[in-house]
This record gives C-alpha cells, sequence and structure tokens, in this order.
C-alpha cells in the first residue's frame, strides 16, 4: 500500500512527493525500495503488487523497476485503506482463487529483517490454512495515539493468539492506559490473509463496498473504466475500522520486528543516530550550543546551521517550508497543514 500523502511528515513529506518515496533515514533506498527489499526474500517480483494513487503510478515503476509495470495500480481517488484492500484482494482472486495475501504498508521501518521473514512465514501458514486475518502486534514504547491497539487473549506457548480487542487510534488517555495495562500490542498494519477470508469479511463488514466492487471485472480492459467509476460511490473508511474492528477471526502474531512506521518526526528522530547531546542530525556544517533532544533536517546540504539554546524541538527546512515546533508537537503537524491549507496562497506549500 503505497497511497498515502504522510501530512504528519510534512514539510518534507508533501502531496507531489510522500514520504513512501524519500530515503527517510539516508540509508541510500526509499521506503518503498526498502519495502520492496524486504518481501522481496519471501514473495516473486511476478506476484508483489503496489497500489497507489494514480498520481504515483510513474513514480512507483521508476523506484520499483523489477516490479512488473502491470503489477502497479493506481486508485482514482484516496479512499483510506479498506477500499484498496478490497480491489486488491479481487485483483488477485482473479489470478489465484486460493491465493494468500501479505499487505504491507511502503513506509515502514522494520531493522530486525531476519525475524520479520521468520514471522512472516508463520503468519502465511496460519492464514493459508485457517480463516483467520492475521495480524503483527508489537510492544509499545509509548502512549502513541496515531497507532492502532491490540489486546490479546493469552495463551501460553503459542506463536499467535486470537484477538480480544481492536482499537484504532484512541485517544491519549485511553492509549496511555493501554500501556500502563501492559496487555495491548500495536498493530504493524501489516496483514495476512487468505482471499476468500478477507473477501467473506467484506460481505459481512461492508456490503456496500463488496456490491460496488462486484460490478467490476479485473482485467485489463474493463477494469480501469470501471474502477473509476465505482470509486467516488465507495465508503472512506480503513480496514481497522472497517474489518478488523468487528470481525470475530482477528488473530495476532506478537513480533520484536524494530518497527516503526516513521509517520511522525519523532519516530524519525528515535531510530536516527544521535549526537553526544542527543541531537538527531545528519548535516554536515552545523553548530549546536546548549541544544539538546532535537531533530534538525536541512535539504540543503550545503547551507550552515547554527541552533543555540533549543531543547526537544524539530527544526525542518526544505525548499519551500521552515517548520520550528516542539517534538511533543508532533501530532498536530496535520493541524498546522491544514490551517496552511485555509491560506490564499497557502497550498503551494502543501
Amino acid at each position: 500500500m503505497a497511497g498515502g500523502i504522510g501530512s504528519r511528515f510534512w514539510p518534507l513529506s508533501t502531496q507531489k512527493f510522500p514520504k513512501q518515496f524519500q530515503d527517510i533515514l539516508g540509508t541510500g533506498r526509499t521506503m518503498i525500495q526498502q519495502t520492496y527489499d524486504r518481501i522481496k526474500k519471501i514473495i516473486p517480483n511476478e506476484n508483489i503488487f503496489v497500489i497507489t494513487n494514480k498520481e504515483y503510478v510513474s513514480l512507483s515503476h521508476q523506484q520499483l523497476p523489477e516490479v512488473p509495470e502491470e503489477n502497479i495500480v493506481g486508485e482514482p481517488l484516496i479512499k483510506n485503506t479498506a477500499a484498496c484492500n478490497l480491489y486488491m484482494a479481487n485483483k488477485i482472486a482473479e489470478i489465484n482463487p486460493n491465493a494468500t495475501m501479505i499487505v504491507l504498508p511502503a513506509d515502514h521501518l522494520i531493522l530486525k529483517e531476519d525475524v520479520f521473514v521468520e514471522k512472516m512465514e508463520v503468519a502465511f501458514d496460519i492464514a493459508s490454512k485457517h480463516d483467520y486475518l492475521v495480524t503483527l502486534g508489537i510492544k509499545p514504547t509509548r502512549p502513541d495515539t496515531g497507532y492502532g491497539y491490540i489486546q490479546f487473549v493469552d495463551k501460553k506457548d503459542s506463536e499467535y493468539f486470537k484477538v480480544k480487542t481492536f482499537t484504532e487510534k484512541p485517544i491519549l488517555e485511553l492509549a496511555q492506559s493501554f500501556l500502563e495495562s501492559g496487555d495491548f500490542l500495536w498493530n504493524a498494519g501489516i496483514f495476512i490473509w487468505n482471499v476468500k477470508s478477507i473477501q467473506h469479511a467484506f460481505e459481512t463488514y461492508l456490503p456496500e463496498m463488496t456490491q460496488h466492487f462486484m460490478a467490476c471485472e479485473y482485467n485489463a480492459e474493463s477494469e480501469k473504466s470501471c474502477i473509476e467509476i465505482i470509486y467516488p460511490k465507495v465508503q472512506k473508511i480503513s480496514i481497522d475500522n472497517g474489518i478488523l474492528e468487528k470481525a470475530k477471526n482477528v488473530y495476532v502474531v506478537p513480533s520484536d520486528l524494530g518497527w516503526s512506521d516513521l509517520g511522525t518526526w519523532t519516530s524519525v528522530y528515535e531510530n536516527t543516530e544521535k549526537d553526544e547531546n542527543e541531537n538527531a542530525v545528519k548535516q554536515k556544517h552545523i553548530l549546536t550550543y546548549n541544544a539538546s533532544g532535537n531533530i534538525i533536517h536541512v535539504k540543503n546540504t550545503n547551507k550552515a546551521i547554527v541552533v543555540d539554546g533549543l531543547k526537544d524541538f524539530i527544526v525542518v527546512d526544505t525548499e519551500k517550508v521552515l517548520l520550528i515546533c516542539p517534538r511533543d508537537h508532533d501530532q498536530l503537524i496535520k493541524d498546522y497543514v491544514l490551517d496552511l491549507k485555509s491560506l490564499k496562497t497557502g497550498e503551494k506549500f502543501i
């Protein structure tokens, strides 16, 4: 899934060039390329599909030339993650009605790739043999309101557990209580299911969406024009809210992957090397005085930076935007973007 615009990661992530197509941590590979590198260890190129906004189809093809061009699918409108999951499940079912599929966001960091492969194989085996909707769960490290939380029924000595409750993006107080209870995992947004299982879940919980998509045949001749017609009618809802919070057959595989969705500047700060004052800076020409706990990202690497007296701030300087805000306000960045859009000339900065 590579269709998001990553507004929490503005101003580096923009509508024209979202974060999944950028090399956020300076590894030499963009986020979507790293996701491809990870999954190709399990899935052959001809079975790897990318679903993105139609605006990013050519960009996806440029960055992933190994993936067959016909496997890169463009959505005509942004409709959150339920629609794209059903679209791709139907498309894959046309190729193989017994297929088991892995759903991966294109913009996640996974440091323990060997563990990822091992957990994927466990989940793949479970989902191919049972009518289960399987997700990976990560032990939470903070009360983050941007993640889904999974409460599971504990059974000793098992690699996977039945999900008791599934709460998508709770308010801060609820997220804090989840963290304190120790009974919850973060939903990594990585799903594994048989196409028949997920299609049945859509028929049960989002029947209207299923009806819309049933009008389309998934072949090169008619698919694109049909999708253009039905997408305006399709409900905008996440797979988490639409299916996983309601389904009774959701299972979780607890996984220590060194995972982050790199969805906020705080998560980038946590996963970036720091200097002796805990500043996350990857610039050549920088001087800091009485400054600590900051993340400083300047697009122009030839620019000199001097920071004095700043503590726990985000400083991002791009060609069009300078952002300076406290690190603990990173969840407000979406609001900054909305407020900027309301200005007469604001749209060109988004």
